[in-house]
């Protein structure tokens, strides 16, 4: 009784008026339920720490989690657009110090904008606009299209901002049944982890001891060890239900272990105390400097239409599962501090714009690695992103550790962990029944025939006519559901491909352009 008396008085009262001290509860966690239930954050108002929220020391958990996430993830990004940019354009040569630099970018401008300020002080319900990680492995083939990541932002924030703007997101994700989600997941999870699994052999490979006296190419194991220690922690973590630990447990045991078996000779500090440069001319304004692409011109913005599609599209579902998370680990009467999916959707769609204008390369969504540890930890969101953007911006300024965020035992075992094998298993979850199987299959199919946007444009088109997948999914759908929005989705992306010399390679199909 006198607990439903506290409630009644709590919801009556500021945030300021009804904290108590941790001293009062019985326990730890009955404290942390108290401060969800009483917190009123105000929707792009004024949200003062002490006024309408405080820091606790479990503020760190998702802060520290989602720091070593984020600077592998960007680093992961950056790299990749280097590879990819280097490989398609013959005046482009991008390596590890340009990944690194717009890496720092990314972590300066946005985490003090989109972190501390937008999610931390005006709108604690936008969870923080971090990175796409189901996007990471179509990096490469995104550089190799020719799309600009200029243009690519652009498309990225005015198709997010459309969606928020008209409630879109959950359209797109009744149009994708969970066989053509799962099959999506499936590709791109276990495409990237054997391409993790084979980028970490290739560098154990290439080590060379010089003190042992051990040539080059006899290092080997090293990358074996590493990789089955990651299984065995990976696995631990998972059966006592700590898995959300796997990004900054499982990239700092990879650090050891190389460290233990003599590769620290392959890990040097070159990046320099202080800012990078944050002239948004030096990055875009030619092809000499920066990205040297220059502006992007109408092909890189063809180049990027499909891919810009595929991204938003995924942003829902993204979005939703870590509301989800919230809703799991938070007591009843919290809803007031649940992430709300169409203000995350509009922070990330104008940090895309923002964090790429200045120079970085980054592709956005809900930050997981943040979100997740936060819900375990019975966390709101303002504390641990304004301790995350704090964090952030004083690694970049420092310089050194990103030189450790992208040494192989450490930034491929963090992509392993923290993005392919979740991909994977999600996409597994997802595949319950024959049904579903069948609309996986098709899409991982078409996904290895042509790439994994057409390939989800197609079978979205199939599974919503009933020619795979559940042959009574047609009834519950209008004819713009099954027809209008899933075939001029295909024909925007294939005709789109087809312009810029996407199905060049694989079938000789000529560019448009």
């Amino acid at each position: 009784m006198s607990s439903n008396n506290h409630q009644s008085q709590d919801e009556e009262l500021s945030y300021s008026e009804a904290h108590r001290p941790a001293s009062e509860f019985e326990t730890r966690s009955d404290y942390l339920d108290h401060e969800l239930k009483i917190m009123k954050p105000r929707r792009w108002g004024l949200n003062l720490p002490g006024r309408d929220f405080r820091f606790e020391w479990e503020d760190l958990v998702p802060a520290i989690a989602g720091t070593i996430g984020i600077i592998a993830m960007y680093s992961a990004v950056m790299m990749a657009w280097a590879d990819g940019l280097t490989e398609r354009w013959d005046h482009i040569n991008l390596g590890t110090e340009f990944a690194i630099e717009v890496a720092r970018v990314e972590m300066l401008i946005p985490a003090l904008l989109f972190c501390v300020l937008a999610s931390g002080i005006f709108n604690p319900r936008a969870n923080l606009a971090g990175n796409h990680g189901p996007m990471i492995p179509l990096i490469g083939a995104i550089a190799l299209a020719g799309a600009h990541p200029l243009a690519l932002a652009i498309l990225l924030g005015v198709f997010g901002l459309l969606l928020s703007f008209f409630k879109g997101g959950s359209k797109l994700v009744n149009l994708t049944s969970e066989g053509v989600a799962g099959g999506l997941l499936v590709f791109l999870g276990f495409g990237g982890t054997m391409s993790m699994i084979g980028d970490i052999q290739s560098w154990s490979k290439g080590l060379e001891s010089v003190d042992a006296g051990i040539a080059a190419g006899e290092m080997g194991y090293v990358g074996l060890v590493v990789l089955a220690a990651t299984i065995v922690l990976y696995a631990f973590l998972a059966k006592i239900g700590k898995r959300w630990l796997a990004i900054p447990a499982c990239a700092v045991m990879g650090l050891a272990i190389a460290l233990a078996f003599g590769a620290g000779f392959d890990l040097t500090f070159k990046t320099e105390m202080g800012l990078p440069n944050l002239n948004p001319v030096y990055w875009w304004g030619s092809t000499e400097q920066g990205w040297q692409l220059g502006l992007p011109n109408m092909e890189h913005f063809i180049a990027s239409l499909p891919f810009a599609i595929l991204a938003v599209a995924m942003w829902s579902p993204d979005f939703l599962g870590h509301r989800i998370f919230q809703e799991l680990n938070y007591p009843r009467g919290t809803d007031k501090v649940l992430m709300d999916v169409d203000d995350t959707m509009t922070t990330c769609s104008v940090r895309q714009i923002v964090g790429t204008a200045v120079g970085g390369g980054n592709i956005t969504s809900s930050w997981g690695t943040y979100m997740i540890p936060a819900a375990i930890a019975k966390r709101p969101i303002p504390g641990g992103a304004i301790l995350l953007g704090s964090l952030c911006i004083i690694i970049a300024i420092l310089g050194f550790p990103m030189d450790v965020a992208v040494w192989p035992p450490v930034m491929k075992i963090a992509l392993l962990v923290g993005v392919f094998l979740p991909l994977l298993e999600a996409g597994m979850q997802m595949i319950k029944d024959t049904k579903d199987s069948q609309s996986a299959g098709i899409c991982i199919f078409a996904a290895a025939v042509t790439n994994p946007v057409l390939a989800w444009a197609l079978t979205m088109l199939l599974d919503n006519n009933g020619l795979i997948g559940d042959k009574e999914r047609p009834k519950k759908l209008s004819f713009a559901d099954r027809i209008v929005i899933p075939a001029t989705v295909l024909l925007i992306c294939f005709v789109a491909m087809m312009a810029v010399g996407m199905l060049e390679g694989k079938y000789g199909i000529p560019a448009l352009l």
